[in-house]
């Protein structure tokens, strides 16, 4: 059901004999936010009275014709013009009340699927397996596996394929870290444990070579930039206006860029200085001299097959699918396919000759590249040293996919900072000839701390996603589970009720706080207002859920017999709070679409709380159990059942579950 599109489709076969370009004009057509002027407004009739061979230049008159044109009786009350030419339309609340009914008695609640589905290929979270998930894989997850859910539902064949970093550096690090600092009987006992604590004690060292190497650089960058705004503050004596407000402006930008390049030489010093704090990593550091290269050639001879470390990978490599496989299941999210970087290492070399063959990469100093008109710098397909980079292994994995899934389309929910490698990827694509199919870089933004810096610990690393799991989860069982509110439920919540509640509202916070946001946008992350039960959070449309729940458990009756008295009696629209909430419900479709057409799930994170507040609101002045008329009551019992319907469908879409009680 697409009410827009319904009255849209309506005005442009009233439009077609006043323009030639009636669906232009008919998509002028929006819901009212104010329900004083109806349910919908058109206003086309402005822009029409200014087209050169218009009919009338009077938006009213042009108006008043399209309203003779308009055959929408049996949609709408009669049409009203309001100001300059708006045409205010209302439903009927007879036409509402058909709809509901229908909606109620579809299982789909009136979404159809897609005529012609798709075959589509959906890239998201993606982690390297050989340390823990952090904050900053949460994005891709929530969003790639919302996605999925959704098109799904609306009909299209989908393959899910969790791209794994199960090769190269990171591997390297953790068997430079077995090897120089490692203890087999202990990576034997906890091997998630230890392996992670080798990884990141042999990052940090890396880190501290690196900062020690960047800082004399960093230093004189910010003394450059200070001698450089110096002497463009001394420039301004004797400028005229129009100087002055130009030398201003580049002065301004001198003094954000020393701001953002002290910061950095901030930042640096901190990770020196948390080193040579510590007296036992200094002494590591020291005796480590060198470690960054020494790393690379560690990987280097894994990717070249040497037995130790083949052995090594083979070895480690399922504890680590074991951690990240451990957090998947906590968040609900499974894939058809984890294909990882190992399982395309075979397929590279093959990628780099068909490249050569074709003309389209050569050697540069060394490295073979792929060279493109539209960008500054070549896409590097092969290092100096013989080493493949990410894009050698994203092309083979394209051809892969085309090949085994034939794809139509391929989505890649990968963050903003990686536009740049997608942009010359599908470049490269198109060159090679692989244009059967649509690839798509579904970018998102940055999860923030509250400070509105990239969340971070002490130490300097991403705070890890399974402690931020942990945490949501108090957090909203001290919300959702506290005694005063325990005290009001009947019968009791025992322990194990308690903990599954907090564990789904906890997840579903975290969940829903990120598709709340356009993913393009970055947002600031706070699990108090995450919890919250007021306000746009997954807690507030769970707990609106629930109390659909309890009235029908009131009640006392159940779904197929309330279906029954449908079927017979039907429904009934009256009240102002009824309209709003049967408009509101019968948009679900429109919510969905609107997620499919920009692949950003905040569209239907956006109706769902709208749908919660509508329903709330109906349910404070429209009383159901205590209704005055056995035909009101059962109208609105439907209304409670269909609205539970929405909210737990529409959150299921988003990966959150619901609860029965809250």
């Amino acid at each position: 059901m697409q009410l827009t599109q319904l009255i849209q489709g309506r005005f442009a076969d009233a439009l077609r004999n006043i323009t030639d370009q009636p669906l232009v004009f008919a998509q002028m057509i929006r819901a009212t936010t104010d329900a004083r002027f109806g349910d919908f407004q058109a206003n086309c009739a402005m822009p029409l009275a200014k087209v050169t061979d218009a009919i009338s230049s009077n938006p009213r008159e042009i108006a008043d014709r399209i309203i003779r044109d308009l055959q929408i009786d049996d949609l709408c009350d009669a049409p009203e013009i309001a100001g300059p030419g708006f045409i205010n339309l209302r439903m009927k609340n007879s036409y509402l009340a058909e709809q509901i009914a229908e909606m109620f008695a579809d299982a789909r609640c009136l979404v159809s699927k897609v005529e012609k589905p798709l075959r589509i290929v959906i890239d998201f979270s993606g982690p390297n397996v050989a340390k823990p998930m952090h904050v900053g894989h949460i994005r891709s997850t929530v969003i790639g596996d919302s996605l999925t859910k959704t098109l799904r539902f609306l009909g299209h064949d989908c393959v899910t394929d969790n791209h794994l970093g199960d090769w190269g550096t990171q591997f390297g690090i953790i068997i430079y870290g077995f090897k120089h600092f490692g203890d087999p009987d202990t990576v034997a006992s906890a091997p998630v444990a230890e392996l992670a604590k080798l990884y990141r004690l042999v990052h940090r060292l890396m880190e501290y070579e690196k900062s020690l190497d960047s800082l004399p650089q960093q230093k004189q960058t910010v003394e450059a930039l200070r001698q450089e705004l110096a002497a463009a503050t001394l420039a301004l004596d004797g400028m005229d206006d129009k100087s002055l407000k130009k030398q201003r402006k580049m002065i301004a930008g001198l003094e954000k860029k020393i701001e953002v390049s002290e910061a950095a030489v901030f930042e640096t010093q901190q990770k020196i200085d948390a080193v040579q704090a510590d007296a036992d990593l200094m002494t590591k550091a020291k005796s480590h001299l060198g470690i960054n290269a020494a790393v690379l050639r560690e990987t280097a001879k894994l990717h070249a097959g040497d037995e130790d470390n083949l052995q090594l990978w083979e070895q480690f490599l399922p504890h680590c699918k074991d951690e990240i496989e451990r957090v998947y299941r906590r968040l609900n999210v499974s894939f058809d396919n984890t294909l990882g970087e190992s399982f395309y290492h075979p397929l590279l070399a093959g990628v780099v000759e068909d490249l050569q063959k074709r003309q389209l990469a050569r050697e540069s100093d060394g490295a073979i590249c792929v060279f493109l008109d539209a960008f500054e710098s070549p896409m590097i397909i092969r290092k100096q040293d013989g080493a493949y980079l990410y894009a050698t292994t994203d092309l083979a994995t394209l051809r892969y996919r085309l090949q085994h899934f034939h794809a139509d389309q391929i989505l890649y929910v990968v963050d903003t900072r990686q536009s740049e490698h997608f942009e010359k990827l599908f470049a490269v694509a198109k060159a090679m000839g692989l244009n059967e199919v649509c690839l798509v870089h579904v970018n998102f933004g940055t999860v923030l701390g509250e400070d509105g810096r990239p969340m971070k610990t002490r130490s300097g690393s991403l705070i890890g996603l399974e402690g931020l799991l942990d945490d949501a989860v108090t957090r909203a069982r001290e919300v959702v589970c506290d005694q005063d509110r325990l005290a009001r439920i009947s019968p009791p919540m025992d322990d194990a009720e308690q903990n599954t509640v907090a564990e789904k509202v906890g997840i579903g916070a975290i969940k829903y706080a990120d598709l709340a946001h356009h993913r393009t946008s970055d947002y600031r992350f706070s699990l108090d207002k995450m919890v919250a039960l007021d306000g746009n959070t997954s807690a507030y449309v769970q707990y609106q859920y629930a109390r659909t729940q309890s009235i029908l458990r009131k009640s006392g009756i159940e779904e197929s017999e309330i279906a029954q008295q449908i079927v017979s009696l039907g429904i009934a629209v009256c009240e102002p709070e009824e309209r709003q909430l049967a408009l509101c419900l019968l948009r679900l479709e429109e919510s969905l679409l609107s997620v499919v057409q920009d692949h950003a799930p905040s569209s239907l994170v956006d109706y769902l709380y709208e749908t919660a507040k509508t329903y709330a609101v109906f349910n404070e002045n429209c009383p159901v159990l205590k209704a005055d008329s056995e035909a009101s009551r059962r109208s609105r019992l439907a209304f409670v059942v269909l609205s539970g319907r929405v909210l737990k469908l529409g959150l299921s879409l988003l990966g959150i579950e619901v609860v029965d009680r809250m």
